[in-house]
């Protein structure tokens, strides 16, 4: 009996033990393999932010990737008054640091959206956004926005990249989501995406809300106003509804609207 109840410790004390070992083990992987990680994350973020701005190539390597995205300009922006601010501002020293999806947590660096606002879904709206601005000279080429809003079963997450007009649309891409294959995870298909480029956000004037529209069926050959309207994607009824609604807020007044109308008129 002895015998037993030594062998039963024994084999309790090695089991332990062993679930220490990989503890530990697994620990310090984490902790070697961390840099590695948050490079990747930026790394791939701005692999996201080239694609929508149409300046990334298959195959490109991590240098050339970085080497391209140096020509960006990343900004700080009020939401609410369009203007430029420090990155001390939000408790960080460079621009690249912020993560405005972390401050739409922070009560002081955010705020939230009522209910009968919230077109996206989101909740809470920092106060601050991080913008990518390429210029040469005193002209500006392009800004790429992020943006993000709920569709059926998840926060899509991407990209939408102006021309130099702050008006016409180059490129769009979503980075991260949880949408239906083959339905709503057709957000990623480049043929849907191309659709998007060479759209326009708004009517001629200085009107906040964008005129952007996402068409059950597609859009007619003739249809009026086709330089606003995108094919809404087959079968995917609440997804397209969600894109709408995340590029309506994003873009309208409560978003980058008096950002983009101070940069049409060169203000910022």
């Amino acid at each position: 009996m002895a015998k037993a109840k030594e062998t039963v410790s024994r084999t309790v004390m090695v089991a332990l033990a062993l679930c220490i070992v990989c503890s530990v083990i697994v620990s310090a992987a984490a902790v070697m393999l961390r840099p590695a990680q948050i490079t990747n994350q930026n790394l791939d973020i701005k692999s996201n932010i080239l694609s929508a701005a149409g300046m990334y190539e298959q195959g490109m390597s991590a240098d050339e990737i970085e080497s391209v995205f140096s020509q960006f300009e990343v900004k700080l922006v009020d939401l609410d008054t369009g203007e430029y601010v420090e990155p001390s501002a939000v408790g960080v020293n460079d621009p690249m640091k912020y993560d405005q999806y972390k401050a739409a947590s922070n009560p002081e660096l955010s705020e939230n959206i009522p209910a009968t606002q919230d077109k996206a879904g989101i909740k809470r709206r920092p106060k601050v956004a991080k913008i990518y601005l390429l210029a040469e000279g005193d002209d500006f080429k392009r800004v790429v926005l992020p943006i993000h809003g709920y569709g059926l079963w998840s926060t899509l997450y991407g990209f939408m990249s102006l021309e130099g007009d702050a008006n016409t649309i180059e490129g769009i891409g979503f980075y991260d989501h949880a949408e239906t294959p083959g339905l709503g995870g057709e957000v990623d298909n480049p043929r849907w995406k191309s659709q998007w480029v060479g759209k326009e956000l708004y009517d001629e004037g200085e009107q906040a809300e964008p005129k952007i529209q996402l068409v059950k069926g597609g859009v007619d050959a003739n249809a009026q106003a086709k330089e606003h309207k995108v094919d809404a994607l087959s079968g995917a009824t609440l997804t397209s509804r969600g894109v709408q609604q995340l590029v309506n807020y994003w873009m309208g007044d409560r978003g980058f609207a008096p950002y983009l109308k101070k940069l049409r008129q060169g203000e910022v």
